[in-house]
């Protein structure tokens, strides 16, 4: 039995769901309007500031994507109505990131910058050359392009030097140590 599954969602002030033809949910709120297809075996009941997730029988694939669809619908409806965001800050000497209109320009050590497409429905922002804010409705897009940012430059193990997430935990090694 899915214990994550069978929670029902509570819906905020402000946010509207609506179940179309074939599983379409569109969810609006104060942060944008998120859209996502969902299995049409499912079924999502929408009532009285809560919506459901039921599955019609217990085969092995429905139960997959019972938990699943439950918490996808549960992320678009925090994401239109709180918003997510990921921050990652730049370890390293000459290592900085700052943002121009549509784009984010980094130098992180290599004989040329490395510049990014900010995606749509997505806001950059860097208070300080050495720390990038990303926010948005949806969780799967801040967290791929925090992720592709990270790519650049990752974390390494010795002086912890690189891109890191600011909850990211980063597990040091003693370096070589001479012989006496």
């Amino acid at each position: 039995m899915s214990r994550i599954g069978n929670k029902a969602i509570s819906i905020p002030a402000g946010v509207t769901v609506n179940v179309a033809e074939g599983n379409v949910v569109t969810v609006k709120g104060p942060k944008g309007e998120l859209t996502a297809t969902f299995n049409s075996e499912l079924e999502i009941k929408v009532e009285a500031g809560t919506a459901e997730v039921k599955r019609p029988n217990d085969t092995k694939q429905i139960k997959a994507l019972h938990g699943t669809t439950r918490a996808l619908l549960h992320n678009m409806i925090v994401g239109v109505s709180e918003g997510f965001t990921k921050q990652i800050d730049i370890v390293g000497v000459g290592y900085r990131a700052q943002v121009s209109g549509k784009k984010l320009n980094i130098s992180a050590g290599y004989s040329h910058p490395v510049e990014f497409t900010i995606p749509e429905g997505l806001k950059v922002e860097c208070p300080k050359n050495t720390q990038i804010n990303i926010s948005g409705a949806d969780k799967q897009a801040v967290g791929q392009f925090a992720a592709e940012i990270r790519e650049v430059r990752r974390p390494e193990p010795y002086k912890g030097k690189g891109f890191k997430y600011s909850d990211e935990h980063i597990r040091r090694k003693e370096g070589k140590t001479a012989k006496k």
